[in-house]
């Protein structure tokens, strides 16, 4: 079995830092690179409305933000700004920014935003394009929600056009332009890597792993169903495929176990997963441990693979 490599998720750690103390998280990533860890993941949101909690707030603070079970004023600083810095004091991690909320923004200065990034970090940007899921968060920024999916799939036309050609025209329901010229253009030809997920394998994101898709990040587990239709559809192509531990909390309070929420990880191996996602707040409460958690991290799963 080959070791997993494993991804330290640096969003929603508000029990560990404040979400003012950004450069804490800068330097959890340089002692996750230091650890052995393969990438860094910052997520987003641009604004949260009152939907954010209208499924009631998570039972214990350190779990996953969901569709739904949040405070509206969790902080959820840029995370291409946050990338960046850390970009600055690493070489070799890779830099994931998760949950790019891409029809809030217009695709060229979303372009320019990741080709910029890709650039700087020398190809180690992974982008996992996304619709999201709060129509307060869309109705504040005057887009409009239930066309989201549709702006997306322009969104991705463009970016693709963008990255291999110069100058470029594009005419479509959302977005038209004519001749412009976008240079520098992304590290690698076909620009920065992309996965993308959702909470099923529908027909529209299977057609985007499809035509852009660099990996697969499922929120929750993916049936047996959906990973035998996505292997179908990408027969000979290497895809990514990214899980994570599974962290179970023994009450509101406290912390997960380890070695408990990593004994998860083989059964998902064995499924093909390579990747995996670990949320730091969600093993310690000590902001000067996250180190010493990573190279335990790190250490466990080298012995997973022999």
């Amino acid at each position: 079995m080959t070791a997993p490599r494993m991804l330290l998720i640096l969003s929603e750690n508000w029990t560990l830092t404040s979400g003012r103390d950004l450069p804490t998280l800068v330097r959890w990533a340089r002692e996750a690179e230091d650890a052995g860890f393969d990438a860094v993941m910052i997520s987003e949101h641009v604004v949260l409305g009152p939907d954010a909690s209208d499924r009631g707030l998570m039972a214990n603070p350190r779990e996953y933000a969901l569709p739904g079970n949040q405070d509206p004023l969790t902080p959820w600083p840029h995370s291409l700004s946050l990338l960046s810095s850390i970009a600055a004091v690493t070489s070799r991690i890779r830099l994931v920014a998760g949950a790019i909320l891409a029809p809030l923004r217009h695709p060229l200065l979303l372009a320019r935003e990741l080709g910029t990034l890709d650039l700087l970090s020398e190809g180690r940007l992974v982008v996992q394009p996304t619709v999201s899921w709060s129509r307060d968060e869309y109705d504040a920024l005057g887009v409009p929600f239930a066309r989201r999916g549709r702006i997306l799939d322009e969104q991705l036309e463009i970016l693709d056009l963008l990255w291999r050609s110069s100058p470029a025209s594009y005419s479509g329901e959302f977005f038209a332009f004519e001749d412009i010229s976008f240079e520098p253009k992304a590290y690698r030809p076909d620009g920065p890597r992309m996965w993308f997920g959702g909470q099923r394998l529908h027909d529209r994101l299977l057609d985007r792993i499809v035509r852009y898709g660099h990996g697969f990040h499922p929120l929750g587990v993916p049936s047996t169903a959906d990973l035998s239709r996505l292997r179908a559809a990408v027969p000979g192509r290497e895809l990514e495929l990214v899980g994570g531990t599974r962290a179970v909390f023994p009450d509101a309070e406290s912390c997960a176990d380890l070695g408990q929420a990593m004994a998860a990880l083989p059964e998902q191996i064995e499924q093909g997963f390579t990747t995996f996602c670990l949320k730091p707040s969600q093993f310690t409460d000590d902001p000067d441990d996250v180190g010493r958690l990573c190279r335990e991290v790190v250490r466990r799963a080298e012995a997973m693979g022999g």
